[in-house]
């Protein structure tokens, strides 16, 4: 009797605790019975008093559902790949938190009968790219150039320029990706020049469509040369361009980065692009052009596999017709103002001790989207030892080294969080 594992709390009692009974219908019964097991195995071996096992569990749950970490990302990068691309704004969140639930996704609710999927989200992006007969989502980039080549292509041949036969990241490349589709590659020019008589030269009877790809993720300098949207067009072959980033009209800042509206206008047939990339939404692929080649994509069979779900479909809408997004209000940061953001935490943290600096730093577009663009901009400039710490902690801070200091940029990093990220730092 005296034994002290006989002391131990039974399971029932300490899930009737208040605090693991809400976490019950936070986090789900099988999370925080796996905690109390652990607290009442920490009690029989001693570690822990046995009145203190609801405490030790209580503070071994996981703060959230989801495994996933938010991050800070003070790198600088705008549309980072690695922390989620593009951040939603909180118009886009609260359209998630809507579709959630039941929505009227797929059914009139006028009529109560079936109705195309995804109208509004469709409608919107059909406003904010007029020069577009008609518009289609697929789940991703990729998916959409995939959804082209083996709908118009499959069997025959894609003729595109060998200087944009590029990699779209972590090693996929897009010769691999068209020819999975069943289509053949016919590919026309030089790495660095290709001219108009290499296409006219390569078209023929077997020609599915020609392709131009934005060259994203790199710059080719030099003796060079490539073939405007028009002219393709003025060869009498269905024209696709893929823009890549997905700006949907000029951006004045990035005069180099294509965009679909000025695509169209030239007369490409159809245009697909990312949608969590410069457009600043979720992950999606974008569909614009021609209605009849637009209405051939979204009946075909592949089509299906490569479906949106609601969640996309409500992001997707809040975003185009909703407020600036972050990647938005990113790119354009006022550089005065990221200064004194960073000389406000510097001024913190020196006063406790730390050496920090406010530092002059140059962030990137990211995402494979306007390669050699410089953003200037300011950081606060830590010791190197601090990157490991902040990157581990609660908040995560992801920064960068350079030069053995650890910069944290502040143009990816939303002003009211500004004391978060101090905290941060004071905390390592």
């Amino acid at each position: 009797m005296n034994d002290p594992r006989r002391q131990v709390p039974r399971t029932d009692a300490i899930l009737a605790d208040p605090r693991l009974a809400a976490a019950t219908e936070r986090l789900g019964r099988e999370v925080v019975k796996a905690a109390v097991v652990t607290a009442q195995d920490a009690a029989r071996r001693g570690d822990i008093a046995p009145d203190a096992v609801a405490d030790f569990a209580a503070a071994g749950l996981p703060q959230r559902a989801t495994s996933l970490r938010p991050v800070l990302n003070a790198t600088g990068v705008v549309v980072h790949t690695n922390l989620g691309r593009a951040p939603l704004s909180p118009a886009a969140i609260d359209a998630l938190s809507v579709a959630a639930g039941y929505v009227d996704v797929e059914y009139d609710l006028d009529n109560g009968e079936r109705a195309p999927r995804g109208r509004p989200a469709l409608a919107a992006l059909a406003v904010a790219v007029p020069a577009a007969e008609a518009v289609h989502v697929v789940n991703n980039g990729a998916a959409a150039l995939v959804l082209v080549a083996t709908a118009l292509a499959a069997g025959r041949e894609i003729v595109v320029s060998r200087g944009e036969m590029v990699e779209i990241g972590d090693g996929f490349r897009l010769p691999d990706l068209l020819a999975s589709t069943g289509a053949r590659l016919r590919e026309v020019g030089t790495t660095n020049r290709t001219t108009v008589r290499d296409y006219a030269d390569a078209v023929g009877p077997d020609t599915g469509f020609v392709l131009k790809v934005h060259p994203s993720n790199f710059v080719v300098r030099g003796f060079t040369s490539h073939v405007e949207v028009a002219d393709l067009v003025a060869l009498g072959f269905p024209v696709v361009v893929d823009i890549g980033s997905g700006l949907l009209r000029t951006e004045p800042l990035l005069p180099d980065e294509p965009d679909a509206s000025t695509a169209l206008r030239a007369g490409a047939d159809l245009v697909t692009a990312s949608a969590d990339k410069l457009l600043g939404g979720p992950q999606g692929g974008l569909l614009l052009g021609r209605a009849e080649l637009v209405d051939r994509l979204r009946r075909h069979p592949l089509a299906r596999a490569l479906r949106v779900d609601k969640l996309t479909l409500a992001a997707l809408e809040a975003t185009i017709a909703g407020p600036a997004a972050p990647v938005q209000q990113a790119l354009h940061a006022d550089a005065g103002e990221l200064r004194r953001r960073a000389e406000r935490i510097v001024d913190e943290l020196t006063q406790a001790g730390i050496d920090a600096v406010a530092a002059e730093s140059v962030g990137l577009v990211g995402g494979g989207g306007a390669p050699g663009v410089d953003l200037p901009g300011w950081a606060v400039s830590l010791p190197s030892s601090y990157a490991v710490a902040l990157r581990t902690g609660d908040p995560s801070v992801v920064g960068r080294v350079e030069r053995d200091r650890c910069l944290l940029d502040l143009r990816c990093v939303p002003a009211d969080r500004d004391g978060d990220l101090t905290k941060a730092v004071l905390a390592v």
